[in-house]
């Protein structure tokens, strides 16, 4: 059974989310704030942890940032601001995944599911071929095939498409995607990032499968197997 932390202050949606978990049959650990919440952590060392951002004492940035120095455990983010630079914030800090408040009850046991899913699963070496969902990998002679279809890549394409498989379902900001193909002024390859991933899509999504999904103004999520229509 997969032990689960929320972290709100609000009584109410620590009830509804305590009560939905529960139902769905996860361990469930309550705190009121970041700091009680950093302490349960802590003791309980869950497998998942779905924290607000506004709270007293220590928000959920905070509480992000504390928890990834000591582990490297799924966190899934609370937030009534859907604005991009609270969701890059929560994201950079080391957030896994986002939710906005209110929320639909079926879609976060949803992500709650797909957190849990990665968490089970080991790192992967840095040279391990990949296979997940329609994509495989072959990092010697950097190959890939698309539904069993090879798929020729540049150098960059196939920079950001490992990238994403090395953590698929989840939200990855621009700045993250631009470090991880370029380096480090990422600033200056922002827009090479948006022509990037277009040139990607056309070569991954030619059999009308749409795997690369928008997340407007915060960054990219790639779906793993075939999805429903996206934009740039």
């Amino acid at each position: 059974m997969s032990r689960i932390l929320i972290v709100d202050d609000e009584p109410q949606i620590l009830r509804m989310l305590r009560a939905s978990l529960l139902g769905s049959g996860y361990e469930v650990t309550s705190a009121g704030n970041g700091l009680e919440g950093y302490t349960a952590f802590e003791q309980n060392q869950p497998d998942l942890v779905i924290t607000d951002m506004s709270m007293p004492m220590m928000d959920g940035l905070s509480l992000t940032e504390a928890i990834r120095r000591i582990s490297q455990v799924p966190i899934l983010v609370l937030s009534v601001r859907a604005t991009e630079p609270v969701k890059v914030n929560a994201l950079d800090a080391g957030a896994d995944d986002y939710v906005t408040k209110p929320f639909n009850m079926p879609e976060l046991l949803a992500r709650v599911r797909a957190l849990l899913r990665r968490g089970e699963q080991a790192e992967p070496s840095a040279d391990a071929d990949v296979q997940e969902g329609d994509f495989a990998v072959n990092m010697a002679r950097r190959e890939v095939t698309v539904r069993g279809e090879g798929v020729h890549l540049t150098p960059k394409e196939f920079d950001l498409l490992l990238t994403f498989l090395r953590s698929p379902d989840r939200v990855l900001a621009h700045r993250a995607l631009a470090r991880a193909v370029w380096g480090s002024h990422t600033e200056a390859h922002m827009e090479n990032l948006r022509v990037l991933v277009g040139q990607l899509r056309r070569k991954i999504e030619r059999s009308g499968c749409n795997y690369i999904q928008s997340e407007p103004w915060v960054g990219y999520r790639l779906q793993t197997v075939c999805g429903s229509a996206s934009s740039l």
